[in-house]
């Protein structure tokens, strides 16, 4: 156990002094505590499995001391809280009196919010931001948003505000995929345009290196195709909704891979305008069962786990969220007039 990296860290600074493979190291380190509390207490799996790098990364680069963190994914700051001096108390998770399972203000000066996940972070960060800016404090913001919470009307308010900053303004869009299940709206879909895009992108440049190897025609056929793409790029490129409200787009990126996080949030630390970094992560990472099923191991409640085998311990007493849809369900039953809508 005196070998455990975690062991070692009692706040962000200590991250700075670790070399990647230390990081690395502590990266499956701070997996297996998840796992090992969560299967005990209950909470949120296999979303914080996978946000674990670039959670390591943001607190490397950054100084969130003084710095500006929002979460928009509250539900996936238990990695966030293991790295700002709460490790030695995380086996109390979601138990009364112990650790809160989302951000929590009075809980550490690393939470500067409640939160949970109402695609607040970006609006949130941009008023911190010009207060900043109104007070001449030289303080660096960073909203970190899930591709369920940024289909919120909430959140796109942020990020058309957000776009006339003059100063630096990152926001992290954690793209799993998925959010908690499938995801409703038009922007939503838009969204899915980004996962077939980086396949295009690897295509094109496998394309654009081998056409000009082809004898007498390779060549102009390579330039008649940039020319295409120059012209329609504009009005097709997904990212565009981003850049058209005053943002630079970077990604997507890998959310594994730990030194080119660090690298690209090293480069993007201090760009004086606002910036969104997107970052493709797995839910589930490190944890063959729960990125098999990370639907069913998102907030899967107590777990006991014999090998590859896992068994969801059922409580005796009914949880909140099973006692609001069966009252919700009678209600719709009785009145046809009321219907169910779901915000992400």
């Amino acid at each position: 156990m005196g070998d455990r990296v975690l062991d070692t860290i009692r706040s962000p600074e200590d991250l700075r002094q670790l070399s990647l493979e230390q990081l690395s190291q502590l990266a499956e380190e701070i997996r297996s505590r998840i796992i090992e509390v969560v299967c005990k207490r209950g909470g949120h799996l296999a979303s914080n499995l996978g946000v674990v790098e670039l959670t390591l990364a943001l607190h490397r680069v950054f100084d969130f001391s003084r710095d500006r963190l929002l979460w928009d994914v509250g539900h996936q700051a238990y990695v966030h809280k293991l790295v700002t001096g709460r490790n030695a108390a995380f086996d109390s998770l979601r138990q009364a009196g112990g650790i809160c399972g989302f951000p929590c203000a009075a809980e550490s000066e690393y939470d500067l919010f409640d939160v949970g996940h109402a695609g607040t972070a970006i609006a949130t960060a941009v008023g911190m931001a010009r207060a900043d800016a109104l007070l001449g404090r030289d303080v660096r913001a960073v909203a970190l948003v899930g591709d369920a919470s940024i289909v919120n009307g909430t959140a796109f308010e942020g990020l058309n505000q957000a776009g006339t900053l003059k100063r630096q303004f990152l926001v992290v869009l954690n793209d799993n995929s998925m959010g908690i299940s499938k995801t409703q709206g038009a922007l939503a879909k838009y969204l899915a345009r980004f996962r077939v895009s980086s396949l295009y992108e690897e295509v094109k440049s496998q394309v654009s290196a081998a056409l000009p190897k082809v004898p007498l025609v390779g060549q102009s056929v390579k330039d008649a195709l940039e020319y295409l793409k120059d012209s329609i790029k504009a009005s097709v490129s997904p990212y565009q909704i981003f850049e058209q409200v005053g943002f630079k787009y970077v990604g997507p990126v890998d959310g594994h891979d730990l030194k080119h996080l660090l690298d690209i949030l090293q480069l993007l630390k201090d760009v004086p305008h606002p910036v969104l970094l997107h970052v493709h992560t797995t839910k589930g990472r490190g944890c063959t069962w729960a990125s098999k099923d990370p639907c069913a191991f998102h907030s899967p409640g107590k777990l006991e786990v014999d090998g590859d085998s896992v068994t969801v311990v059922k409580s005796e007493r009914k949880s909140w969220t099973a006692a609001f849809a069966e009252a919700l369900k009678q209600v719709i039953s009785e009145d046809q007039r009321v219907h169910a809508l779901t915000s992400a």
